[in-house]
């Protein structure tokens, strides 16, 4: 049986802003309060997606979460039409406002955290929704991402759901943003890496390593399986909120900065004696500073493997790098990777892509996608309505051009008239993926 990586992308909500809510995600803090652009983040998102599927991959989609979350604030005791809700919300707390407003769901490396049938025991693809329990206006996302994923894949006899860890922080899961698998080809049985941390001197470590394990149990993964491995305090503490800011796993490679884990040297030499035929990329420091890799976003970046594509394509099994503009620019960290391309590994291809909108939220390509392997049977028992096409691409990039403001300034949030744009192009966007009244607010 053939299995296939698909990218599924956070599509962008029209209400992206720079609110700077996220301790320790550097980027987010310095363009807190500066004026976003919800179209160009939404469209540039939706190019990144298209150039991905122009490599031959599959591409899908999970669509925003409804914000203004309104039942967050009903929750809170606040009532009232929903405009008298948002007055009174502006009026009172204006910092509440902001996270339920929030469009962080757009990065969904951290909706879940996920095991493809490969390796669980009753052969089915295990969802487990992350419950991002370190941050207010990330933990309202959890429900509504298990909402999503069944929505998507709802096929009970192939894939199965779990609910979000409960425990809040003590048992803090920030999704597939912390889990790598490496294999030695997709139709293989994977080994799963799953990286926590320990707070570090600055900031505190979202994944826990309780919420780790507990995912390994939820999927039924043995201990030959899976390996749990610590995050470094320097890389937390230098602005890596998440491992994918400083690594990423794909097959048989681990790309990955010098100062990614505690005791690297240790964890990698085991790694090789469980899988011989890793290929591991590691960038030095000399090469690659820490803050170089955490402005470029160098190791958030996809890394895929390439179909064969005839003979101007590369050969079966190479990779490419989809990286953030910014490690284009970025001269040591576009030298580095020259190196790696021309280097003896299975990476042959660079493709830089402007994601600027996400990235000055802290978000590269990585933290934008959410990977799950299916095998055919799997994808054809995916909702079709998610898997992209270029017909839907351009629908979607007419949705955002007819809904989407080009400027939206955080004290645009206090306007009530803004909620009833955002609530309207999410009415209209179930219409156009025949999703029924699946948010709160239509029911």
């Amino acid at each position: 049986m053939t299995y296939k990586e698909v990218n599924f992308d956070g599509l962008i909500s029209p209400a992206h802003n720079y609110a700077g809510l996220a301790l320790g995600n550097l980027a987010s803090k310095n363009n807190q309060g500066s004026v976003s652009n919800p179209r160009e983040g939404a469209l540039q998102g939706l190019a990144k997606m298209r150039s991905v599927m122009e490599l031959g991959l599959v591409q899908g989609f999970l669509p925003p979460q409804d914000r203004p979350a309104l039942h967050i604030l009903r929750a809170l005791g606040f009532s009232g039409t929903d405009t008298k809700i948002i007055n009174d919300a502006a009026r009172d707390n204006a910092g509440l406002l902001a996270n339920i407003y929030s469009a962080s769901s757009m990065w969904c490396a951290n909706a879940a955290t996920i095991a493809p049938s490969l390796d669980t025991p009753d052969g089915k693809v295990h969802f487990l929704p992350a419950n991002l329990a370190s941050h207010f206006h990330r933990t309202i996302e959890a429900q509504t991402t298990a909402d999503i994923l069944r929505h998507i894949f709802a096929d009970e006899k192939l894939f199965a759901h779990h609910v979000p860890l409960p425990g809040g922080v003590h048992f803090g899961d920030e999704g597939a943003a912390n889990h790598g698998r490496l294999c030695e080809e997709h139709n293989s049985k994977g080994l799963h890496l799953f990286v926590y941390g320990v707070n570090g001197d600055k900031y505190p470590a979202r994944q826990r390593l309780e919420a780790s394990q507990s995912a390994a149990r939820c999927f039924g993964l043995g201990a030959e399986d899976a390996v749990f491995i610590q995050q470094s305090k320097a890389a937390l503490d230098a602005g890596a909120f998440h491992n994918d800011v400083v690594g990423v796993a794909n097959e048989n490679v681990l790309f990955l900065h010098e100062q990614s884990f505690e005791n690297q040297k240790e964890v990698l030499q085991n790694l090789q004696l469980k899988m011989p035929q890793l290929s591991i990329i590691e960038a030095p420091t000399q090469q690659v500073s820490l803050d170089d890799a955490i402005s470029s976003y160098i190791f958030n970046s996809q890394l895929i493997t390439l179909p064969t594509r005839g003979p101007t394509g590369g050969p079966t099994g190479s990779m490419g790098l989809v990286l953030p503009s910014e490690a284009q620019e970025n001269q040591r960290v576009h030298d580095y990777l020259q190196s790696v391309v021309e280097g003896d590994n299975p990476v042959s291809q660079l493709i830089f892509k402007n994601v600027r909108e996400s990235m000055r939220n802290g978000g590269g390509p990585a933290c934008l996608r959410l990977r799950v392997l299916l095998s055919e049977q799997e994808l054809a028992g995916t909702n079709q309505n998610f898997i992209l096409t270029p017909p839907l691409i351009d629908k979607l990039e007419n949705w955002v051009n007819e809904h989407y403001r080009d400027q939206l300034h955080p004290d645009d949030l206090r306007d009530p008239a803004f909620a009833m744009e955002c609530l309207t192009a999410l009415d209209a966007l179930t219409q156009l993926l025949d999703m029924g009244a699946f948010y709160r607010f239509q029911r």
